[in-house]
C-alpha cells in the first residue's frame, strides 16, 4: 500500500442531470464552493467540467471554464484537472479547447472509443427539470464516445505543447494497449498516470477481478513506471475505491461518478465523499497527499505555470 494517496473529487462531471441531485453543482460559483469544500476534507485533485448556469448542460464553453479555474484557484490550491471528455455530442476541438486556453496542470485524456450508455436511467425518472435532459440520455443509446488514434496524438500533442499531464481514463482493457502504443511512438513518456474507469455501461464492469487484471496487465503492457487510481460509478464507488487503496493505488470520489454517500442516502456534497475516503484509508493507515506532495508524486509542472 501507498503511505500517501492522491484523492480526486469529480465534482460535477457530464453524466448526471439537474433532475438527479439537487447537490449537483452547476454554476462556477457552487463548482467552486465544491472545490473549497473538497479541499477542506483532504482532496487533492478535484476533477472539472463546465455547465451552463442556466440549465444545467455540459459546456464547451471557455468562458466558463476560465471562470471556474480561476475561483477555484482562489479559494484552495488543489491541483486542478480539466476534463478533455467533455459531454455528448461536443466536437474534439470542443474537448480539448480548455487545455489550450488555460494550460493547467493535469487533464483527463480518454484512452479509447467505447459505447458510453446512460439511456436506462430514463426508466427511472418520471418527470425533469429541463426539456435537454431526456434528450441528452436517450441519444447515448447511439453515441460512441469517439477517441481514434489520430485524436489520441493531437489531443497528446496539445498536451505537450502545454507541459499539461494527461491523466489517462481506462474504460476497457484494450485501452491499455493503445497508451503503450503512443509511448512506443513517443507521442507520450513515462512515467504515466492511469484512472481505471468501471462501471460504465459499454466499458468494464466494476469488480475487484477486474481493477486486478487491468493493474497487472498495465504491468506486462507498460512496465512499472505508472501511477494509477480508479473512479466507479454509482454503488460501486467506495467499495471499488476501498480495494485500490489497499493495492496501492489512489481513488477518485466526487458526485460526477456516484450521488450518493451509501445506500439510501444522498451525498449534500463531494466533501462528504472525501471525508468518507479519507476515513477509509486512514483506518489502513494511509493519508491523504497534499497537493504539493501529489505534484511531486505525478511530476506536475507547478500551478504558478498555468493559464489562468
Amino acid at each position: 500500500m501507498s503511505e500517501k494517496i492522491i484523492v480526486t473529487a469529480a465534482l460535477t462531471g457530464a453524466i448526471h442531470t439537474p433532475t438527479m441531485s439537487q447537490s449537483l453543482p452547476i454554476t462556477p460559483d457552487e463548482i467552486a464552493e465544491e472545490a473549497r469544500r473538497a479541499s477542506e476534507a483532504g482532496v487533492t485533485v478535484v476533477h472539472v467540467h463546465a455547465r451552463d448556469p442556466e440549465t444545467g448542460q455540459p459546456s464547451a464553453d471557455s468562458n466558463l471554464f476560465g471562470e471556474i479555474l480561476s475561483k477555484i484557484k482562489s479559494k484552495c490550491d488543489a491541483v486542478i484537472c480539466t476534463t478533455t471528455g467533455g459531454g455528448f455530442g461536443m466536437t474534439v476541438e470542443q474537448r480539448v479547447s480548455v487545455v489550450k486556453a488555460y494550460s493547467p496542470e493535469l487533464a483527463s485524456l480518454n484512452a479509447g472509443s467505447i459505447n458510453f450508455a446512460l439511456h436506462p436511467i430514463l426508466g427511472k425518472i418520471k418527470e425533469f427539470k429541463h426539456d435537454w435532459e431526456p434528450q441528452y440520455l436517450a441519444m447515448s443509446e447511439d453515441f460512441i464516445f469517439p477517441n481514434t488514434f489520430k485524436t489520441l496524438r493531437e489531443f497528446s500533442e496539445f498536451f505537450a505543447a502545454e507541459n499539461t499531464k494527461p491523466e489517462f481514463e481506462i474504460y476497457d482493457a484494450g485501452m491499455l494497449n493503445n497508451v503503450a502504443y503512443l509511448i512506443q511512438q513517443g507521442n507520450i513518456n513515462k512515467p504515466v498516470y492511469l484512472q481505471f474507469v468501471l462501471g460504465i455501461l459499454g466499458g468494464m464492469q466494476a469488480t475487484i477481478n477486474n481493477l486486478v487484471f487491468l493493474v497487472n496487465s498495465a504491468k506486462e503492457i507498460i512496465g512499472d513506471d505508472f501511477v494509477w487510481s480508479v473512479c466507479a460509478a454509482g454503488k460501486d464507488q467506495f467499495r471499488m475505491c476501498n480495494a485500490a487503496l489497499l493495492m496501492g493505488g489512489f481513488a477518485r470520489v466526487g458526485l460526477e461518478d456516484n450521488l450518493y454517500l451509501e445506500k439510501g442516502r444522498m451525498a449534500e456534497s463531494s466533501g462528504e465523499q472525501v471525508e468518507k475516503i479519507v476515513r477509509i484509508g486512514r483506518e489502513h493507515g494511509i493519508e491523504p497527499a497534499t497537493p504539493v506532495e501529489a505534484r511531486e508524486i505525478l511530476k506536475l509542472k507547478g500551478l504558478d505555470k498555468v493559464k489562468y
